[in-house]
């Protein structure tokens, strides 16, 4: 669409409960209410309250948990240390390796999502947006963050992107009682992931001592100390929660209501189109055409300014009449609207043509250097684009479900029954404005180059784009083909449904079969239905005439980034049809992004709880396996781009195609802790892990056509694979753990895990025969003369290679040295990940050409998080970094499409400091003040030298300020 944007592209263990629901507003209510909730032990006796601060930890089978957290009851939570000794309690006493982190340290850490929070626990990474600069992706132990699993209360989501995972922004950390990171999967975790499971867990209200309301205000102020002092952004945040029981405690209510408001600071950002470096001829040598020499080849400057409001409800509703029966309804309603206003102008620099209005530039005034290099230059016939662009999008997500549990003597059983469903509505505008195609052209002077230093360089424009008679909306570059199909802009509205019905049976008995003392044994049934529609099309100036050009409304003017160059500046919401006509477009590459798919999956597993001796150590744990049937199906359209000769369905006709795949995995799990005595365990995984692809790779869509550029000509093609089948590895684990009581911890892990499968993108041997037409055309001579074969670039699936790596963690207490050091304490890890792993670079746009081979995506060699704090008298200080060494990470392109990105490793240093009234008439009033990304520290990609980066984004300090008040 956008030949700029071509040169940036170049350079679910589901439990019966309901509750992703609860998930968001139970935990709101944990935050708000300053209580941290672990979950307890298969006993249904545990769940039974007892403070006035914290509810009673909830029994096993009130929350079927997929962790077993046998001796966890229950915690009463006062501050961060007590938070840190619940989670500490929980990873104890699981029989699998887990990470966990408690309410008490999310709402007291200066996190604002679930990404932020769970980042700093071992082996955890997370990946800022690119636009928004907050946690929204995570890797766990150097995987792609499709490699996890994500439950809420043990159930899978709907999602509104494209992965299978919801986005983690929908779920604020003050919604979150605890989360649960399994790194070794047991055979009751439905929807586990190849790297890990994360689990997001909530409370009920039975789960409460007492009556409990809470209402929290927060003030933010971001973008703050911007290195290019641009404006700052502000937001504010306000939650109530209301917690009850009744009938003696036979019926208990709870509802929360959440609700946020966030405008952004601007934001500086920069694009040199992946270091593009142009080959302008030498004036010096004007006949010579080998005599070049090098100039920066392009560049975008941009000033974003990012918004987000969500609101939230939740409620939950539980009938406990006796010990033997309980049945719970929660629901959960979370929607909310991002937008990102961008503002800034990019241009071409070097010699050559960027659109079909822009002419090859002529060099003058210029500084040459020994190296041929242009350090400073005028370039003559210059085309400038002023883009103010806004992409948006308004999302929501509703759960139902119903949770029955009945025991029938010996047995515990329950039923389950979820309904989950999220839509996301976005839309992209891109506006152009600057000379019409047919005005004369302006100059841009460059200084300070040497060749690789793109974010360094100085620009100056000949005119002022600041002036709306220069910068009027036009078809700047004629980058639709100029005069038979003007552009004077572009608008996509992509849409997405996912639909997720699950039943889930589930029965346990005690038994007595040797070193087996208990076996579960369930069923879990997922229908899963997903799809990507939307209408796109260009925008036009009404008139007829293809260099039409008409004013900006508004008079207001920015920066664009950091460059010094003043722009004119609109927001473009709502100017379909009183500036500009849509029409309306489809082609090869919109068709493609036409997608559904539909997946069936069924699983029986069986599980035994392990109790025993060997060799003087008594050990626990758990045996089992999984059989997982799965039946998908994609569907999508067909293309001959022979055909596909315009951007309307006549002009391009599609072939609407479906296909599909059925198939089995058997998935064999066990986990051994032993007790080495003195406060210390061994642990063993054991297990065979799958993670299913992302849902548009499953997409039966595709588009080809001849290509005639190599040595001969073959039948070319890309898109998706309803064939394709998971991830699938052999994983082996394991941890040594030394506790110092419930106060702290130091722990050793390593793991190995061997890849059967994984997915990649390559060419592979295809028979087009069943789309050809009589008018497409063939090879002609060569090897593949007159054939329907070709090659078909698509998602594949790859076998081999490995993943290895080691964790080390240290979390105590410094008052186990002297007591005049108490209330002092120091949270610390570090990871370090190998892969054997190198995937073809073909089919990845964002990266080199010039590359053989890319790294496995998300892969950090190195991630280390600290956390020092103190808290004492009410008081509590604490500051964390987190370090991530270079990966390759995904971004979303100009066209909605993931792409990957070589991330150039950053740390990030996060302070806060609050203080608890602890009597008086003020007593459970709490004053903080946080701080978010204090070292002001960049995003930055490049293309193949960390240390020359070819985009930076600058996100500035995040304040907040905030009361809550409980009683």
């Amino acid at each position: 669409m956008n030949i700029f944007a071509t040169k940036r592209a170049a350079s679910a263990r589901l439990a019966f409960q309901l509750s992703p629901v609860a998930a968001g507003c139970a935990v709101f209510l944990s935050a708000l209410a300053g209580s941290v909730y672990a979950q307890d032990t298969t006993n249904t006796a545990n769940a039974v309250a007892n403070t006035d601060t914290a509810p009673a930890v909830a029994d096993q089978a009130d929350a079927k948990q997929p962790v077993n957290t046998s001796g966890v009851s229950t915690v009463t939570v006062t501050g961060i240390r007590q938070g840190i000794e619940a989670a500490i309690s929980i990873k104890k006493n699981s029989t699998s390796i887990v990470e966990a982190i408690s309410a008490e340290d999310i709402g007291k850490l200066p996190d604002q999502s679930v990404a932020e929070s769970i980042s700093r626990l071992p082996g955890v990474s997370a990946q800022r947006g690119r636009s928004s600069g907050k946690a929204a992706e995570i890797s766990v132990r150097g995987l792609s963050p499709s490699f996890n699993g994500t439950l809420l209360n043990g159930r899978e989501m709907a999602s509104t992107g494209n992965a299978r995972s919801p986005e983690f922004d929908l779920f604020p950390a003050e919604l979150m009682g605890s989360i649960v990171i399994y790194k070794t999967p047991d055979a009751t975790v439905v929807g586990q992931g190849l790297a890990s499971t994360i689990d997001l867990r909530t409370v009920q209200p039975l789960d409460f001592g007492k009556r409990t309301v809470a209402v929290n205000y927060k003030k933010s102020r971001l973008g703050v100390k911007q290195r290019d002092g641009l404006p700052e952004g502000d937001g504010d945040r306000l939650s109530l929660s209301y917690i009850d029981q009744f009938a003696n405690r036979t019926i208990g209510v709870a509802v929360g209501l959440t609700r946020y408001e966030e405008t952004g600071g601007a934001q500086s950002k920069f694009n040199s189109w992946g270091g593009w470096v142009a080959d302008f001829q030498d004036p010096r040598r004007p006949t010579d055409p080998n005599a070049k020499v090098k100039t920066p080849g392009g560049f975008g400057y941009d000033t974003e300014v990012n918004s987000h409001n969500r609101d939230g409800a939740f409620a939950s509703l539980q009938w406990r009449p006796n010990r033997n029966f309980k049945s719970t309804v929660d629901l959960f309603y979370s929607a909310g609207e991002t937008g990102t206003k961008k503002t800034g102008i990019e241009a071409a620099v070097g010699g050559n043509s960027a659109g079909t209005y822009d002419p090859n530039g002529v060099l003058s005034n210029y500084t040459i250097n020994s190296a041929n290099v242009v350090t400073s230059g005028t370039i003559n016939n210059w085309v400038g684009v002023v883009r103010n662009h806004y992409e948006g999008a308004e999302d929501d997500l509703k759960t139902i479900g119903w949770n029955n549990e009945l025991k029938i003597g010996e047995w515990t059983t329950a039923a389950d029954l979820t309904w989950s469903k999220a839509t996301k509505q976005s839309s992209r505008y891109e506006t152009y404005a600057g000379l019409a195609g047919n005005a004369p052209k302006d100059t841009i002077s460059f200084s300070g180059f040497d060749g690789g230093n793109f974010t360094q360089v100085k620009y100056t424009p000949g005119m002022n784009y600041a002036d709306r008679s220069v910068a009027r909306l036009t078809d700047v570059m004629g980058w639709s083909g100029g005069v038979s199909s003007p552009q004077a802009g572009y608008l996509a509205m992509p849409y997405i449904e996912d639909e997720v019905k699950a039943i889930r049976l589930t029965a346990k008995k005690d038994v007595a079969w040797g070193p087996i003392v208990a076996t579960t044994y369930g069923f879990n049934h997922t229908a899963r239905d997903k799809s990507r529609t939307g209408d796109e099309g260009r925008l036009v100036i009404p008139g007829g005439n293809p260099y039409g050009a008409a004013a900006m409304p508004g008079s207001g003017t920015t920066m664009a980034g950091s460059s010094g160059i003043m722009v004119a500046s609109w927001d473009p919401r709502g100017s379909l049809g009183s500036v500009y006509e849509l029409a309306g477009k489809v082609d090869a590459d919109i068709y493609n992004k036409y997608w559904d798919v539909k997946e069936r999956i069924s699983t029986a597993y069986f599980m035994g709880d392990l109790d025993g001796e060997l060799f003087g150590l008594t050990y626990r744990g758990n045996v089992g396996v999984q059989a997982i049937h799965t039946d998908q199906t994609g569907g999508g359209y067909a293309i001959d781009r022979s055909r596909c000769v315009g951007n309307t369905t006549a002009t391009c006709p599609a072939m609407r195609v479906t296909d599909g795949e059925k198939f089995w995995d058997v998935l064999p799990s066990a986990n051994v802790s032993f007790d080495l005595k003195n406060d210390q365990m061994l642990r063993f995984g054991l297990a065979k892990v799958v993670s299913r692809a992302n849902l548009d790779d499953l997409r039966a869509g595709q588009n080809f056509a001849l290509n005639s550029s190599g040595p001969f000509q073959i039948l070319n093609g890309s898109g998706g694979n309803p064939h394709l089948k998971p991830f699938r590895a052999k994983a082996l684990d394991i941890s040594y753990e030394k506790y110092f009581g419930k106060k702290g911890y130091i722990s050793l892990a390593g793991f190995y895990k061997k890849l059967d499968t994984y997915i990649y993108r390559a060419p592979r041997a295809f028979d087009f025969g069943p789309y050809v037409t009589p008018t497409t055309p063939l090879p002609v001579g060569g090897p593949f003369a007159g054939s329907t074969m070709g090659l078909m670039t698509q998602p594949m699936n790859g076998d081999g290679g490995n993943i290895k790596g080691f964790e080390v963690a240290v979390n105590v207490p410094f008052s186990m040295l002297t007591n005049y050091l108490d209330g002092f304490g120091v949270m610390v890890n570090h990871s370090d990940t190998k892969s054997g792993i190198e995937l073809p670079e073909i089919g990845f746009d964002n990266v080199n050409g010039d590359m053989v081979s890319i790294p496995l995506p998300g892969l950090s060699r190195k991630v280390t998080n600290l956390r020092l704090y103190y808290e004492k008298n009410g008081f509590q200080i604490a500051a964390a970094a987190r370090k991530r060494s270079n990966f390759l990470g995904q971004v979303s392109d100009y066209q909605d499409n993931a792409q990957l990105t070589f991330i150039k490793g950053e740390t990030i240093v996060d302070l806060q400091a609050s203080y608890e009234f602890q009597s008086g008439w003020l007593k459970g009033v709490s004053l903080y003040a946080q701080a978010q990304n204090w070292n002001n520290a960049p995003f930055l990609e490049y293309t193949t030298d960390p240390e020359k980066p070819t985009n930076r984004v600058d996100y500035g300090r995040t304040y907040h300020f905030g009361v809550n008040y409980k009683f």
